[in-house]
């Protein structure tokens, strides 16, 4: 049963993720592999909260998500020129310059400065406080997921709301015909700034049910790779409606088990996987780029 709601845990953590991703890729038409950062800054200052100040669930989340949609900045006032190739490029380098900083904030003095080792650095923190709720700690795997299933359906509601809003059909008009949704006099350069303040935002709460679970977070959660699955989990799926992202975080989620199963080497697995996610991105791309049941196709 606890192996169940671990799974259920990951599924809620980056289905969030997946439907926030969606909101950018899927509805505004931008490709970006910045999000593993603002899932491991989310992480990051869950973690930093409860263990020095103290804090609960949920003045830490509000916390990471202000700061995730503070740093979404970096992202989305370049897209206000560039598109296509550019602009992956611009949130590459603004994944690397997060996960550079998270990897470096370390001091090496004895006893460290707390603001010159305020990551850690590469051994990352560990000890992070369970999720306190309204005083009550939840403390088991079980408490848990009902935790992260409440935020993935709050969450999924609000994805909801707004891509079946107006402000949403804005969205598709830009992703289909920037140009043209320009010309009706809508602001294009500020509904880049919300969607994208609103998915990092997302991203962020993702990474505190990431670090509240495992009680340990490094910068190994802001790695390349970590976007590259993110995406994998949407392209895979589908992008452009709102079943393809937990369709495919479904599917990217059972391939580690499956090999599991098989036993194979911890090392051998791993190398695997990540053959097997390559793999389902070229195979996705050539023969069915809307992902399983997805509507808009990738270009």
């Amino acid at each position: 049963m606890n192996y169940l709601l671990h799974l259920l845990i990951y599924f809620c953590m980056y289905g969030i993720v997946a439907l926030s991703l969606n909101l950018v890729v899927g509805y505004c038409g931008l490709f970006t592999l910045a999000h593993a950062a603002f899932f491991a800054v989310g992480g990051y200052t869950y973690a930093l909260t409860t263990i020095k100040f103290g804090w609960g669930f949920i003045p830490a989340s509000a916390l990471a998500m202000l700061i995730g949609g503070i740093l979404s900045l970096a992202v989305s006032l370049p897209a206000w020129r560039f598109r296509g190739d550019f602009f992956v490029l611009i949130t590459l380098a603004v994944q690397t310059f997060l996960f550079s900083l998270i990897y470096n904030w370390t001091s090496t003095d004895s006893p460290p400065a707390t603001l010159r080792n305020l990551t850690n650095g590469p051994i990352g923190l560990a000890g992070i406080k369970k999720p306190v709720i309204f005083g009550i700690r939840l403390d088991t795997i079980g408490s848990i997921a009902m935790l992260s299933t409440l935020l993935l359906l709050i969450s999924g509601f609000i994805f909801w709301l707004l891509k079946s809003s107006p402000w949403g059909r804005l969205l598709k008009s830009m992703r289909d015909d920037e140009l043209a949704a320009r010309g009706l006099g809508k602001n294009v350069r500020l509904a880049k700034v919300y969607v994208l303040a609103i998915s990092c935002a997302f991203t962020a709460l993702a990474g505190t049910i990431y670090s509240s679970y495992v009680t340990f977070i490094d910068p190994s959660s802001a790695l390349l790779n970590q976007s590259i699955l993110l995406l994998c989990m949407l392209i895979v799926g589908g992008t452009g409606n709102f079943r393809g992202p937990l369709v495919g975080t479904v599917v990217l989620l059972a391939i580690p088990e499956i090999l599991r199963l098989v036993h194979l080497p911890d090392a051998m697995a791993a190398n695997l996987r990540l053959v097997i996610y390559g793999l389902l991105l070229i195979i996705m791309v050539h023969l069915r780029p809307q992902g399983l049941v997805g509507e808009y196709r990738l270009e």
